[in-house]
């Protein structure tokens, strides 16, 4: 069975955290939530849902998964990346050919990381500027070796997906869009 982590920061865009969530479980991938910032409850963007996280970042061993993932929202996307935990857990996923997966402003956090410079990326056009380094392409989801970026909340379930589809056979991923009517 195939391992992600999903690393929640207080002001993360619901959409972009709950979508991957849902896809990980129908597609019977472990996903365990990574509360940064000091408490296992984790508030979204717009106060709608509280997330109660399986595990402190200071506490979790992140180094059996599979895939990492980093929902945007603001200033989730912006909490995520002032964490030198949660840059120091991108840097040893990535470096080591891991899947790190990052959608609207959170591909910010590869930059305050420094990593996947020169790679391809998509990201939300409020934080098009702080990508300088990337080889910004624009539109929706973006793959690039093991790095997937998408634009924003929009595209949450499409990011999922593909997030989805590294990780689990063609048939599983047949059965979860079927059952999602997509």
């Amino acid at each position: 069975m195939k391992r992600a982590y999903i690393l929640l920061a207080e002001g993360f865009e619901c959409v972009e955290a709950l979508a991957p969530i849902d896809v990980m479980h129908r597609a019977g991938v472990e996903l365990k939530r990574v509360a940064v910032g000091g408490s296992l409850d984790v508030c979204s963007s717009h106060g709608l849902v509280t997330l109660t996280c399986d595990v402190l970042i200071e506490d979790a061993d992140l180094s059996d998964g599979d895939a990492l993932i980093l929902p945007g929202g603001n200033p989730g996307y912006i909490n995520l990346r002032n964490s030198e935990q949660v840059c120091a857990v991108v840097r040893d996923y990535y470096n080591s050919g891991r899947l790190v997966a990052a959608i609207c402003g959170a591909p910010t956090v590869l930059a305050a990381a420094g990593v996947a410079r020169g790679c391809g990326v998509t990201c939300h056009t409020t934080v098009i500027e702080e990508m300088a380094d990337y080889r910004y392409e624009g539109g929706s989801v973006i793959e690039d070796r093991n790095l997937i970026t998408a634009a924003g909340a929009g595209l949450s379930v499409e990011f999922a997906l593909t997030i989805a589809e590294r990780l689990v056979d063609s048939e599983t991923l047949s059965r979860v869009r079927r059952g999602m009517e997509v």
